[in-house]
């Protein structure tokens, strides 16, 4: 299901690197262990086009730096003294809904999984994953992407298709931008998109933006969710 260790909530990982910006990506390590999180400054740090911003061991410290930092992606664990990954998450999307949120924790549970996924993340990682496959998921969710384990992928899947209500599509997106959120869920990149929709990466990224803007999301992740739980997008097309 996609790359190595993280994909989409469908069988392909939504991870287009070409879209990735040049600039810099600045982050918000969130988690209550500072062993874990010297770690993971070290190995983010390591690469050039990555720094972090800052760090926090709890929720409500997640939700102070998140407003005084504003980071491009926040990796955020789940349990915490306090607060915890999930009402933190909500908060901060309610507030900055453009800030992307990369969940890395060791719990795969079913509840944590769709509570931090309905929160606003767009991705979640467990601990266990690979040092490259971490990297790649924080380019993507910085890109606006989606980055799930693809155990997490498969539950994502089963129970918000499961869930699906269907509403019309044209009373929020016009057909064009429905038929790239479909193509877009398949886990195709932007240029992969282009040329199946014969319209230029430039195209689809306006296309994209507008969707996340209608929808009110932040990422591929929110607005693939938000189709699924509609029946906008059927899941045995994917």
């Amino acid at each position: 299901m996609g790359r190595a260790a993280y994909s989409a909530p469908m069988p392909d990982a939504l991870h287009d690197s070409e879209s990735v910006s040049p600039r810099r990506i600045s982050l918000l390590l969130v988690d209550d262990h500072p062993v874990v999180r010297k770690g993971t400054r070290e190995l983010l740090e390591g690469e050039d086009d990555l720094y972090v911003a800052g760090e926090a061991a709890s929720g409500e410290e997640a939700i102070a730096q998140a407003r005084a930092l504003k980071p491009d992606v926040i990796l955020m664990d789940v349990s915490m003294p306090g607060m915890n990954g999930i009402e933190a998450t909500r908060a901060i999307k309610a507030e900055q809904p453009r800030i992307g949120v990369l969940v890395l924790t060791s719990y795969d549970d079913d509840a944590y999984v769709f509570a931090l996924l309905e929160a606003g993340a767009a991705g979640y990682l467990l601990k266990n994953t690979s040092e490259d496959d971490l990297l790649g998921a924080v380019r993507a969710v910085a890109a606006g992407e989606s980055a799930l384990h693809p155990s997490v992928a498969r539950k994502v899947l089963e129970r918000f298709s499961a869930a699906a209500q269907p509403t019309p599509p044209e009373d929020s997106l016009s057909p064009r931008e429905l038929e790239v959120l479909r193509v877009a869920a398949t886990g195709r990149t932007n240029k992969e998109i282009a040329r199946d929709l014969d319209i230029s990466p430039r195209t689809v990224q306006v296309h994209l933006a507008n969707i996340f803007s209608k929808l009110g999301v932040g990422s591929r992740t929110e607005a693939v969710l938000y189709g699924i739980k509609r029946g906008w997008i059927d899941p045995k097309m994917l």
